[in-house]
């Protein structure tokens, strides 16, 4: 009698599950490894948001002489720093090395802060991520306003938005890897539209 009331219990509504079987962790053991990976971020490098050496070049051949020089960066905003919780992101300290670096590369830098007629002022206003996927688009907006020191003139105020995709090749094993790639793409893209936009303003 014993033995069958012992078994009616195991069998009955009110027997507790185990933990693991509550919590599906069995359904999720062969994917936990990969959200581990994809949580963990990898900061963007700045030399990788910057122009590169061939842009550089091929650009500052376009700089007329009002911009030689006469271009001084503002601190920036708006950016985030990575964390291991919530993926690759750009700081303000990465942007603006990225930033610093293209002036001076292209010849807008001013040597100093007190030198330069104009004032460049950049806000990563949005930057669009996926959580994962096969091949990676990042797209990222930066408000950029250039001011004229003197006058205190806004010649330049433009939001520009930019893409990259970071295909599956590009890091096969590391999801987070690739959206640093796009992130980083994105950012030199933008970069590159908003310098190419001050020389034309300034032949204007």
């Amino acid at each position: 009698m014993n033995t069958r009331r012992s078994k009616t219990q195991e069998k009955g509504p009110g027997r507790a599950r185990p933990l693991r079987a509550v919590l599906g962790l069995p359904s999720l053991l062969p994917v936990l490894p990969l959200l581990l990976l994809t949580a963990c971020g990898t900061p963007t490098e700045p030399p990788s948001l910057a122009l590169s050496a061939a842009e550089s070049l091929q650009m500052r051949s376009w700089v007329p002489d009002r911009l030689k020089g006469q271009v001084v960066l503002s601190p920036v905003t708006g950016g985030q720093p990575t964390g291991m919780l919530w993926g690759s992101k750009i700081s303000n300290a990465a942007l603006q090395e990225a930033l610093d670096s293209s002036l001076r590369a292209t010849g807008m830098l001013a040597l100093s802060p007190g030198a330069g007629n104009y004032q460049l002022e950049a806000k990563l206003v949005e930057l669009e991520q996926p959580w994962i996927g096969v091949d990676i688009k990042v797209v990222v907006t930066i408000a950029y306003t250039a001011i004229e020191k003197r006058s205190g003139t806004v010649l330049y105020q433009r939001r520009l938005r930019s893409q990259y995709v970071a295909e599956f090749g590009s890091a096969m094993l590391d999801p987070n890897e690739r959206l640093r790639l796009a992130n980083e793409g994105a950012v030199r893209s933008n970069v590159n539209l908003m310098l190419r936009d001050l020389i034309a303003l300034a032949l204007g």
